[in-house]
This record gives structure tokens, sequence and C-alpha cells, in this order.
């Protein structure tokens, strides 16, 4: 995935006349050097562009104005050098649609106590700049991330990266077009939503198609297209011999060949399928659907389209990240008192990205769907911190919910021939699942390795959407206390449905 190498946020600091061009002068080298460092730095993932010292209300309008417009810019990290009145912001900030990071940092690490002077005072004013800054953020109720720190200490830097990818998602997201290859599952809930409040909140938008439509491409497949992939799995996967001869595998390689020239042909990112939908299609789309998913597309099962959209902003955050990130569902759990656990895993569609070891290419049956036996990458995850993250939709907003979780070993299960995952919610499976419930969490998730809740956080915040976390520190009465808080809120600040 490439999507973060055109990307690029724009650096910017605020001063004003009253200096003279002597301070002016040295406002911008010094902001310069920092620009240059964060964009040497690795931590950070997109281009970082220093621009001029923004010093009246009209440059200020003119730089937000260009970068609304501007295709490659996906935010801005604004800084104030010395003491920028607020009021000269109003008119930019008020047109700007971009995301901005407010960094409180300075030059200086620490204060030069033998030589600090007035002229030092009148350069370095950030600890007063900035906070001039955030007051009228504050005024105008602006979502932005507020990041304080040297800008060349390490944790202030990720915490900036962090914020980019953030950006970069949300960039992905506005231009984002999502396939469903069939309608929802039949009376399921949470998987609906209104597509056009989510294009309006959200950003991207949402296609139907009949599986008809998607059979025709299939069949359109040519057989050295096939050989070619089929080869392609002999050599990425563990495949046995008479898997490797079988028809099956070739109408697998067929689907997942056709599906991606469809998805390609319409520039679309994301997808859904349902196993109520078949019809024209040999098996359930598995092999294809994994596949996809490691390229970077979003999924989500049984017409799910918000879930597809919250896997592929979660990938465009994780790009070149490690670690994996995939499409996932809470399926069943392990309740023994001395270590309870989730079982995450699909019919067939869990990203191989997440795998331990190098996957296992198997033909198994499929007691839902009324097709041919499946193809499907079999493994189990890799252990560590992840996150397993959901978006609904409330009817007068989204909401997203994050769980903190810790994948640890899956014991073997032969009889049930799927990727999974095993993991401890935190802080407990009762009260992880007791506040997710609460929440009105769907089944389905976005599940990473590679991204933190923090990406999750800069990202619903820059939606404008509820964000609600359950960690190590959730307490039940307090959640259920952010709850009601929230309502009250979003009924005020959206109006009352």
């Amino acid at each position: 995935m490439d999507t973060l190498n055109r990307m690029e946020v724009w650096f910017v600091s605020g001063s004003q006349h009253l200096y003279g061009p002597d301070t002016l002068r040295q406002v911008a080298v010094d902001s310069k050097a920092i620009a240059e460092a964060l964009g040497n730095s690795t931590k950070i993932s997109v281009r970082v562009v220093f621009k001029p010292v923004l010093t009246t209300p009209d440059s200020i309008f003119e730089l937000c104005s260009e970068a609304n417009i501007n295709k490659d810019c996906i935010g801005i990290i604004a800084w104030m050098h010395t003491f920028s009145p607020a009021k000269m912001w109003i008119k930019g900030l008020s047109v700007l649609n971009k995301p901005f990071l407010h960094f409180h940092t300075q030059l200086n690490r620490d204060i030069p106590w033998e030589t600090i002077d007035m002229d030092f005072m009148n350069l370095n004013q950030s600890a007063h700049g900035d906070r001039e800054f955030g007051f009228i953020g504050s005024r105008m109720r602006l979502n932005r991330k507020v990041v304080t720190g040297h800008w060349e200490d390490e944790e202030t830097i990720e915490r900036i990266g962090v914020w980019t990818r953030a950006a970069a998602a949300l960039d992905d997201a506005r231009r984002l077009k999502i396939a469903r290859f069939g309608d929802n599952m039949r009376d399921v809930a949470v998987t609906e939503g209104n597509k056009v409040s989510a294009q309006i909140k959200l950003g991207y938008s949402v296609y139907g198609f009949g599986v008809g439509d998607l059979v025709a491409t299939v069949n359109s497949v040519k057989e050295n297209e096939v050989n070619a992939i089929v080869e392609e799995y002999k050599s990425a996967y563990n495949v046995t011999r008479d898997v490797e001869r079988s028809e099956t595998l070739r109408d697998a390689a067929r689907i997942e060949i056709g599906m991606e020239n469809f998805l390609k042909a319409g520039n679309f990112k994301a997808f859904t399928t349902t196993f109520e939908d078949l019809h024209g299609l040999k098996q359930l789309p598995g092999l294809a659907v994994q596949r996809l998913m490691e390229k970077g597309y979003g999924f989500g099962a049984e017409g799910d389209w918000k879930t597809a959209a919250l896997v592929r902003s979660m990938k465009v955050m994780a790009a070149g990240l490690p670690g994996g990130t995939s499409f996932m569902e809470d399926y069943t759990y392990h309740l023994d008192p001395v270590g309870m656990r989730v079982l995450g895993a699909h019919m067939l569609e869990v990203c191989p990205s997440i795998s331990s070891d190098k996957p296992y290419l198997e033909v198994h049956p499929l007691s839902i769907g009324g097709k041919a036996d499946p193809a499907r990458l079999v493994f189990k995850s890799a252990t560590g911190k992840a996150i397993c993250a959901s978006l609904v939709d409330l009817g007068n907003r989204f909401r997203m919910i994050l769980n903190k979780v810790e994948v640890v070993d899956c014991p073997d299960m032969p009889n049930l021939p799927v990727a999974s995952v095993l993991w401890k919610p935190l802080p407990n499976l009762k009260t992880a699942a007791t506040a997710w419930i609460i929440a009105g969490g769907a089944h389905h998730t976005g599940f990473s390795q590679a991204i933190t809740a923090e990406y999750i956080e800069d990202f619903s915040s820059m939606l404008d959407i509820e964000y609600l976390l359950i960690d190590e520190k959730c307490d039940l009465t307090a959640f259920k206390k952010e709850i009601r808080w929230n309502e009250v809120y979003y009924n005020i600040s959206g109006g009352i449905i």
C-alpha cells in the first residue's frame, strides 16, 4: 500500500510584526529546523513541509484556504514560536477543513540560566504564545490534537506520527468507495445504518451491486491468469498436492482475480460479501477476501459496510508498521475462571497479515451458504498487544468503541480449520464484554496488532464522532456515566432525534 507516499502535512508557525524583522527571520530559521527534523524522523510516515511564518490574518486565511484545496496536504501542524495574537487566526481556522495538530514545544529544551536575557524572552515565547493559540481553538470549539514536549523527544515525535497516520486515514476515507456484493444479512441490525449520514459525517460512499455483476467479471477471467495465481499460492502457502491440483482451488483463484479486477475498475478500496447471496458463484469467497485484505482492502462480512470502511482506515494507518490488521468477529468464549478468553475468528475471512507463521491453504466443508467447499487460509495469530474497534450507527450519531486486548497462544483446534485469534480483553472478559454490550458494540470489529488506541482516538476526533475506550482502567460505573453524559452532549450539539 503506497497511500502514505504522496501525502504531506504543513508545518506553520505564528508570530507578529511587533518584534521586528530580525526576530521574524530567526523564527523562520528555527521553524524550518523543527519541520526538517520531524520530516526526517522515521516515526513520521508522510512528508513534513515547512511554510512561511504567518503574521497577519490574511496570510493565515490564504494558507488555510490553500491547504483545503491541496490534494496532497492532509493536515496542518501549528506552533507559536512567539506570541501570535489569536484573533488573527479566527478567519483562517473558521474555513480550515483539514485536521490540525497544535504542537506545544519550544526551540530550546533547557533554559540557558546564565545567558537568558530579554532578547531571548522576546524570541522564545511558546509557553504563553501557545496558550493564546490554544484558547482560540477552544473558543471556536475546534477538534484538534495537542502534543506537548520538546521536538527532539522521541515520545513526542511518535505522538505526532500517530496523528499523521490518522490524518492519512481521514483523507483516504473522504475519497473511499465501498462495493457491496449483495445486500445486508436479513434482519441483522448492527450491520445496517444510514449511508447518507455516513457519507456526510465519515466521508465514504457505499455502492450496491448484484452478485451477477461480480459473476460476470469472474467468468471473464482467463485460464492463464488462473494458472499464474495458483503458482503464487504454491510459493506463498503450505499447500498439499491434492488441494494444489483441485478444481476448487482454481475456482477460488478465478473469484479472487475477478473480484480484484472489479474493485480496481471501480476504484473501490473496501467491499462486503454475504453468504445469503452467492447466486452464480461456486463457493463463498474466502481465500479471495483474505488475500485482498492483505493487499490493503477493507472488508466486512454479511454486508457490513461500516466495518469494511473501518478496516480500510485501520490498514491505511498501519501501512508499513510491524503487525497485521484484519476484519474480525468475537466468535465464542472460554469462561474458565483461571483465564477467561475470547476466540476471534470467522467462517473464512481473516487477513493473513496477522498470521504467526506461513499459513496453510486448505479446502474444507462449510455448513452454511449452500455452495461448494471453499478454499481458505488457516493459521493462528501472532501473540501480543492488540486492539478491537467497532463503528456503530446510533441514529443521532456514530460511535467508535475500542477494547484493548492481549493476544495469547491458541490451543490446536483440529476440527475447526479456520484462521483464529485467542485474546484476553482488558481489563478482563466480564468487564470488557459488559461494557461493550452496554455501548452497543458490534460483533464485527477491526482488529490490529500494528496500531494502538491512540490512532483510533485521533481518527475519531478528526471525524468528530463519539469515542469510548475499554482498557485496563475501565470501571463499569464510570463507563455508564460517560455514556449518559455523552448522550446529553450529542443531543445538544447535534439536535435531539
